[in-house]
């Protein structure tokens, strides 16, 4: 079998796995959370929410609601560098993310069932 014959017989069954895999997944939410940083993200999104004193008054003073809050967790960064993943119980986890010309920053503290935002700070 020549050459071009095998490469037409490869790209031919690809696509039909392609095509396959398209009608199969096509009307699931499935997602590709890899990295680090996305897998951090998604966790603390699907836990309830707490949010400490300071947290709620920075919300006030700058017309922030959880709305905001949660597109701060969708395309935000998790700055390892900053958050303290060594403690057992409940890691905290410093997020930063820009709103409508605010630049969000966050500590969450991430534990089994709830994620509290402790400090979140907000600079125009």
């Amino acid at each position: 079998m020549k050459l071009a014959q095998r490469l037409l017989y490869y790209l031919g069954g690809f696509a039909i796995g392609l095509i396959l895999l398209f009608f199969f997944l096509g009307g699931k939410k499935t997602s590709c959370d890899y990295g680090p940083s996305a897998r951090v993200l998604k966790n603390i999104r699907v836990k309830k929410k707490a949010f400490s004193e300071q947290a709620l008054n920075n919300m006030q003073r700058y017309k922030i609601d959880t709305t905001d809050i949660s597109l701060v967790l969708t395309n935000g960064d998790v700055i390892f560098s900053k958050s303290n993943t060594k403690i057992d119980s409940c890691k905290i986890y410093f997020i930063e993310g820009s709103i409508e010309e605010k630049n969000i920053s966050m500590f969450i503290e991430n534990c089994d069932s709830i994620a509290k935002i402790n400090l979140l700070d907000v600079s125009l």
